[in-house]
């Protein structure tokens, strides 16, 4: 079967989703092809589930407001205890389900008029015209197919990682929130991130380079969120691994990669919805104004910030030592605030 279109869309997480709703806004027909079946439990995935206040200015425009629980800033905290505290100065983000928030970019482009199927994409050509994704065609593609996008395997662009492969396990646990900030509890072999989701609802991300090792033998190695060890989990354990992903270039020819598709560094500032959600908006616009020759300087541009941030960071904290040494400099006046909303 072949569909002409002006874009084809490869992936139906909130970027793809994002993607296809600045595509109808700007009068494109377009087809969104997710190889899940396309239903928000479905596309759930382990992630940590806090939207930064650049996220929910993005999400407000495509006129997207999930429901969730309010987050007002970021608290760092080592394993020996030490502590420091940010609130973000730019309003606040906010802590919500990914199946919530996909529900909502699900049912907005199907009322766009955006069509979404159930593919999975197996092989990807194009010419001077257009792209053929098995058999369907548009003029243009965005790859917007995840952290192990088939679409850049197809295409020969994936770089070797240069970090050790680092895993990620996320949870819910049925809590009440006993703050409005994200805390990241700091391990020297882990980071556990607490985002809270609901009023009942806690959200639990484990990152680590330890491989095998369970979310209830986590949950009991941070002394400093011994407040979990009697909270029911809710949810399924989901996990992912090779969290950094490289890539020669975004683009190849009329296909756009973006969000993780385009390279992902690491979880550890958690501002990977707000990046895709920037880099969709940038890959429309490169196709709604003939600037795909653009794209890559444009994508660059409005990431630039949280991959150098985000690069910094782990290269820092990868050791004891690095961790404390970020600690003692975010008790200088305005260092660690000043960081905090960079990111946000």
């Amino acid at each position: 079967m072949s569909v002409d279109a002006d874009l084809l869309i490869v992936g139906a997480g909130p970027v793809g989703l994002a993607c296809a709703l600045h595509a109808r806004r700007a009068g494109l027909t377009c087809v969104v092809l997710e190889r899940r079946q396309p239903q928000p439990s479905t596309l759930d995935k382990a992630c940590g589930e806090g939207l930064m206040p650049t996220a929910l200015r993005e999400l407000a425009d495509l006129g997207i407001d999930p429901a969730g629980h309010p987050i007002t800033g970021i608290t760092y905290v080592q394993d020996r205890g030490q502590a420091v505290s940010a609130d973000f100065t730019a309003g606040p983000g906010r802590g919500v389900r990914r199946t919530a928030l996909t529900e909502h970019l699900l049912s907005a482009v199907r009322r766009s008029g955006a069509e979404v199927i159930h593919h999975r994409v197996r092989a990807v050509s194009q010419d001077a015209r257009g792209v053929s994704v098995d058999g369907y065609r548009a003029h243009h593609a965005i790859a917007a197919d995840g952290l192990h996008s088939p679409i850049r395997t197809l295409l020969g662009l994936g770089r070797p990682a240069r970090w050790p492969v680092r895993y990620g396990l996320r949870a819910h646990l049925r809590i009440t929130p006993w703050t409005a900030h994200v805390e990241v509890h700091w391990r020297p072999d882990a980071e556990l991130y607490l985002t809270p989701v609901s009023p009942t609802e806690v959200g639990a991300a484990i990152l680590t380079s330890h491989r095998g090792v369970g979310w209830q033998q986590w949950r009991e190695r941070f002394p400093g969120a011994a407040r979990l060890l009697g909270a029911t989990v809710v949810s399924t354990v989901r996990g992912v691994s090779g969290l950094e992903q490289r890539a020669v270039r975004q683009r190849c020819g009329r296909v756009l990669l973006v969000g993780d598709a385009a390279g992902y560094v690491d979880a550890l500032t958690g501002e990977g919805i707000a990046s895709g959600l920037l880099g969709a908006r940038a890959a429309v616009a490169a196709v709604t104004t003939d600037g795909i020759t653009d794209y890559e300087r444009a994508l660059r541009r409005v990431t630039r910030r949280s991959r150098w941030l985000t690069t910094g960071l782990l290269r820092t904290t990868s050791t004891a030592v690095g961790r404390s040494t970020v600690l003692a400099g975010a008790r200088l006046p305005g260092v660690f605030p000043r960081v905090v909303n960079l990111l946000a």
